[in-house]
């Protein structure tokens, strides 16, 4: 890290359905060009390697080889590069085929995350070619010619950034995977999808990620299929959303035929400073039994210039006029709710202000005549006291 940053980006490339070999040239050209962007990790949508919209040709055995051929040589091409990349491919385990998120670095398979969560309702049939990994019994499998971890209890640890791992529907359902990854220490969760787009899903879609990012006090790091996927059942418009604990940070255009890079800086000492005086997040340990695999790795550290990120100068003041008017409103309302609950609990039936003539004082009168306005309560009973000194010039008098 450098200044408590990490450089992330979702990538979302180019595909042909069940062409490896082009899919796995347009990754590694989005690799290559993150490594000269100096960003650390990068995450790819699920099963990129292949196509999401395969079909039936999971199953069959050709297909299943190309992928694992063609993703070690990606690998091996990207061996010279440092960031952690993790993209999504099937992976066969015994009679079972998964499908499954790959991070590899420097040319090594750090682990391999299976989904668990298949999707088998409405447009979706994962189940017809896939198994969850709740039917997995391996902790380790021959891929690629390494023997690599292999299981959903993978945590991947460089230093103080942990990195938790989740496909697609993983989001969707009741308890996430990524809420118990987060339990058990991981600050930034990668998220391998391929959403389809209906009516207003985008809106539900975003505010998912938002509110896991925010739940889990972590960043959230989503990419989805995009350009080349087959429109038989599903349309994809190429998803890529970046999150840090309840804001969103960076977003992909959607509906474009172009690959893209989604960049931004997730902040994990402000991550870290959270979750300390978090005491919520920290007394749901106890609901987290599962035991993870930490799995070591080196992330690149490189010289920060500039960031990506948008730091507001004014972060309490919207630049949005509808947005400071609500906020404003919304200011005013916490005060005479306040000042209303004090004056009904007193008895009171007049106030005492003092008024200087600044913009202090002028908004304190100002929440006095609106909660005596709330209370219909007469505005006479408001006392105003002026309360002039040796510095007080005749402009402020007046005002006042």
């Amino acid at each position: 890290m450098t200044y408590g940053f990490v450089k992330v980006a979702a990538a979302i490339p180019k595909t042909k359905v069940a062409d490896c070999i082009y899919n796995t040239i347009e990754i590694e050209k989005l690799i290559r060009e993150a490594g000269q962007k100096h960003i650390e990790i990068i995450v790819f949508p699920e099963l990129c390697i292949t196509s999401y919209t395969c079909g039936d040709l999971f199953t069959q055995q050709l297909l299943i080889e190309s992928a694992e051929k063609a993703l070690k040589k990606l690998i091996d091409k990207t061996s010279d590069e440092k960031l952690l990349c993790v993209v999504g491919a099937p992976v066969t385990n015994g009679n079972q085929i998964f499908n499954a998120a790959i991070a590899f670095q420097g040319g090594k398979i750090l682990g391999v995350i299976p989904k668990t969560f298949l999707p088998n309702y409405k447009e979706f049939y994962e189940k017809r070619w896939f198994a969850s990994s709740m039917d997995n019994r391996q902790t380790s499998i021959n891929f690629c010619g390494q023997e690599v971890p292999f299981g959903t209890d993978l945590l991947f640890r460089s230093g103080q950034v942990v990195i938790g791992t989740e496909i697609c529907e993983d989001l969707w359902v009741t308890v996430p995977p990524s809420s118990l990854q987060a339990l058990n220490g991981a600050n930034i969760l990668l998220n391998l999808s391929a959403s389809n787009e209906l009516i207003g899903k985008q809106i539900y879609r975003e505010e998912l990620i938002r509110q896991q990012s925010a739940r889990c006090n972590a960043a959230y790091i989503y990419a989805s299929a995009g350009s080349g996927e087959s429109s038989t059942d599903l349309v994809f418009a190429g998803n890529g959303i970046i999150a840090e604990n309840g804001t969103i940070l960076a977003e992909g255009q959607r509906f474009i035929p172009e690959k893209q890079l989604i960049i931004s800086e997730i902040d994990i000492d402000r991550l870290l400073f959270d979750r300390r005086i978090n005491s919520g997040y920290n007394s749901c340990s106890m609901y987290s039994t599962e035991k993870y695999r930490n799995i070591d790795f080196h992330l690149p550290t490189y010289e920060l210039t500039e960031l990506k990120r948008t730091i507001t100068p004014h972060p309490f003041i919207p630049s949005e006029n509808k947005l400071l008017f609500d906020r404003c409103e919304e200011i005013f309302n916490i005060q005479i709710t306040g000042l209303a609950k004090r004056i009904i609990h007193t008895h009171a039936q007049s106030v005492v202000i003092g008024i200087s003539g600044g913009l202090d004082s002028t908004l304190a009168l100002l929440v006095c005549v609106k909660t005596f306005d709330r209370l219909k309560l007469n505005r006479e009973q408001i006392v105003g006291v002026t309360m002039p000194g040796f510095g007080t010039t005749d402009r402020t008098y007046h005002n006042a």
